[in-house]
């Protein structure tokens, strides 16, 4: 005969996984560095890695084209240059002169241009990483520039001062929306039982 266990029951304070998760409580604006975008990214399509390996691909193929082609054509003046010197006919000196003297030269100058357009797109490049570390410090001080300025010298966060604005008589906190144009905002006090509460920021 097979017995059957009851299912335990459930102990108190025991949450399924069908609960709601707890709410976090942290108000915006308290952001950390580390949640920062970083300049020039983009999101998941993959744009900017994309491009930055098309911009280093153009680079190394410039400067393999022009380390192959540079000395190709210095080594055809020199074959150009010895079958000129080595042949007593005129006419085999001019062949001599025209497929290896011009078409050296052509390969030589065309070396040396790629070898100069390789080390262009190598100091682009390095613009560009120059321009996205700036911007990422400027967002890093950004941040952290703006959280100094909510902050008071002993850590008490400003924005969450309770005011009131002019002679109001409803307590609000410092970054509440209603207020946030206001100019006219005075710190409440500790005598403040006359005060209604704000029901948007909830002081």
């Amino acid at each position: 005969m097979t017995t059957v266990n009851p299912a335990p029951a459930p102990t108190p304070g025991h949450t399924g996984h069908t609960g709601t998760a707890p709410a976090s409580g942290a108000r915006t604006g308290a952001s950390s560095v580390g949640s920062l975008p970083r300049a020039g990214s983009r999101g998941g399509n993959g744009a900017a890695p994309l491009k930055n390996n098309n911009y280093r691909l153009l680079q190394v193929v410039l400067f393999w084209a022009g380390a192959v082609l540079l000395p190709l054509g210095l080594v055809v003046i020199i074959l150009g240059w010895y079958g000129a010197a080595n042949t007593p006919y005129e006419y085999d000196q001019i062949s001599y002169l025209v497929s290896g003297g011009l078409l050296g030269l052509g390969l030589t100058f065309c070396g040396g241009f790629l070898y100069f357009g390789a080390w262009l797109a190598r100091i682009a490049d390095d613009g560009r990483e120059s321009s996205k570390r700036l911007a990422d410090t400027l967002l890093v001080l950004a941040d952290v520039t703006s959280r100094a300025a909510a902050t008071r010298d002993d850590g008490v966060d400003v924005s969450a001062l309770p005011v009131t604005a002019g002679d109001g008589t409803t307590m609000h906190r410092r970054d509440c929306a209603l207020i946030a144009h206001r100019t006219d905002l005075h710190p409440v006090g500790e005598h403040n039982g006359h005060l209604t509460t704000c029901r948007v920021c909830r002081p």
